[in-house]
């Protein structure tokens, strides 16, 4: 796990506040440092309107609104967004717009929006949560999930707003997002230094595992 990290904060040295931080931390726990990156990475606050988004919002549910609607190539489930961190669909948003990932339908659609639009669509789908998943004892995971536990809590149920939940996401969209962040094709420093420690295997079991846990994200309502 601690070369993990390492490789994560190698990644991280062209931002000097949040590289130097982590760097200090890392020296007494690996984990604290990536704890310390992931809230530093969360901390802006937005004010999107929900029912402005609800308007804007009709493009996105003709594929996020629909059950186990599959990605034609690659061959992959949408990812449930309902009830996802507002913060998140907002950098996930912003990421398409700014093409660091790829995905052209995404990519011609976010560019089409101005900041607000996102956080107005942001803000719908982030109100639709669903229950609050039954508790889990954290020593119920694997040990493959332990380093994702830090930003993305426990059996994936993050409480940290920049850090997408994962529990009862689709199991093959989950395979395809940390393989895209160990290719490179979705660019992040924290996911592409921790993805590119993955084997096949390990990014199989961490899909299993997550898709495999209670959660409160969903498919979106139409």
């Amino acid at each position: 796990m601690l070369n993990n990290l390492k490789a994560m904060l190698n990644k991280l040295k062209g931002n000097k506040l949040i590289f130097n931080l982590s760097k200090l931390v890392l020296k007494k726990s690996g984990v604290l440092a990536l704890m310390a990156i992931c809230l530093l990475l969360g901390t802006t606050a937005y004010a999107g309107d929900p029912e402005a988004g609800a308007q804007k919002a009709y493009t996105c549910l003709g594929c996020h609104g629909v059950k186990h609607y599959v990605n034609t190539y690659p061959t992959y489930h949408v990812p449930k967004i309902a009830g996802q961190h507002e913060v998140y669909i907002i950098a996930a948003l912003q990421s398409y717009r700014n093409k660091s990932r790829a995905h052209p339908s995404m990519q011609a659609n976010a560019g089409l929006l101005t900041d607000t639009d996102i956080e107005d669509i942001a803000a719908y789908f982030a109100a639709q949560a669903g229950k609050e998943p039954k508790k889990i004892p954290a020593e119920a995971g694997i040990d493959e999930a332990k380093t994702c536990a830090a930003c993305h809590g426990t059996n994936g149920n993050s409480n940290q707003p920049a850090n997408p939940k994962l529990a009862g996401q689709y199991e093959s969209y989950i395979r395809h997002a940390l393989t895209a962040y160990r290719s490179g094709e979705r660019q992040n420093a924290i996911m592409g230094g921790f993805a590119s420690q993955l084997s096949d295997a390990d990014i199989k079991k961490l899909a299993k595992y997550f898709s495999s846990q209670k959660g409160t994200i969903a498919t979106a309502d139409r």
